[in-house]
């Protein structure tokens, strides 16, 4: 039978700017998304029978709430097929820690839409792919595009930016996740008040090159950090250790530093294994110069 595979990046948001909201139940935003080395495999296998989702992790849904199910769905739909996608597993092989701000869930999706078009064979055009993406999620559209983007409106208009030089990042996560819903409602509670103290108003915050007038930070890090002081704690390490810039990637739990040597990133990644979060080192993914297809294999049964 048929098999396609893709690897699944994980993103860090270098800068996530909140509008007051919600607007229509979304809040629009301007985010700059940056794809990071560390990544999910997305496997799906052609198998006559019903749709199925395979994931070993524990914890990682395999029903309908995943967003691999939803986008196989979307897509069978949009390639005029009636019925319940069928004639496919999808394996997920996760390494890409869930409820942590990295789109891991988003970025599979993303893999999936593209592993199953040409594992069905499906005549459907990247620019129907791209807004099956847009229905799924905010992240989603961002990860058929990778690298350095800016996103706006919910984060689904996404705009590719210059690379970046390949910096390393520090990944620490606590041993707990963050609900983007959550994180939201957090920041819409805090209303004026954590806006009037947004980083517009106060000193510069650390940037880096190609954004050297842009203030980079996270309009739903305060939020977070006042019912999770952990998240601030870590920050704060990765600040001491030489970061070039620290923060909270998208709605949390994770929190990022950015350094521009593997031998600072290894020593500040050192320095934090025995805060209580696990701790990961990757680099700044580039845009995939290829297009994303997959690549089509044959396995005898």
């Amino acid at each position: 039978m048929a098999s396609v595979t893709l690897r699944a990046f994980a993103k860090i948001n270098l800068s996530l700017r909140v509008a007051p909201g919600p607007r229509e139940g979304f809040h629009d935003v301007q985010t700059i998304l940056q794809g990071i080395s560390l990544f999910d495999r997305v496997t799906c296998e052609g198998r006559r029978g019903p749709f199925e989702i395979r994931c070993p992790m524990p914890g990682v849904p395999t029903d309908r709430t995943n967003l691999v199910w939803k986008a196989a769905q979307l897509l069978w739909h949009a390639a005029g097929r009636s019925g319940e996608p069928r004639d496919a597993v999808v394996t997920l092989q996760k390494k890409i820690p869930m409820q942590a701000g990295l789109g891991g869930g988003s970025s599979n999706a993303a893999a999936a839409l593209l592993c199953l078009r040409k594992l069905w064979k499906l005549r459907v055009s990247d620019a129907h792919i791209h807004a099956i993406a847009a229905r799924l999620g905010s992240d989603v559209p961002f990860f058929l595009l990778g690298g350095t983007a800016l996103g706006l409106g919910r984060g689904d208009e996404v705009y590719p930016l210059e690379q970046l030089p390949r910096h390393w990042v520090v990944l620490a996560i606590p041993p707990f996740g963050v609900a983007t819903q959550d994180a939201y409602r957090w920041f819409d509670e805090a209303g004026k008040k954590v806006r009037e103290g947004s980083p517009e108003s106060g000193p510069e915050k650390p940037s880096l090159p190609l954004f050297p007038n842009v203030r980079l930070t996270n309009d739903l890090e305060a939020p977070v950090i006042e019912r999770h002081p952990a998240i601030g704690q870590l920050k704060q390490r990765l600040t001491e250790r030489g970061a070039l810039m620290a923060a909270m990637s998208g709605s949390g739990s994770t929190v990022f530093g950015v350094f521009a040597s593997a031998r600072a990133a290894t020593a500040a990644a050192r320095a934090l294994k025995g805060d209580n979060a696990q701790v990961l080192t990757a680099r700044f993914a580039a845009r995939p110069e290829r297009s994303r297809r997959g690549r089509l294999t044959r396995r005898r049964r």
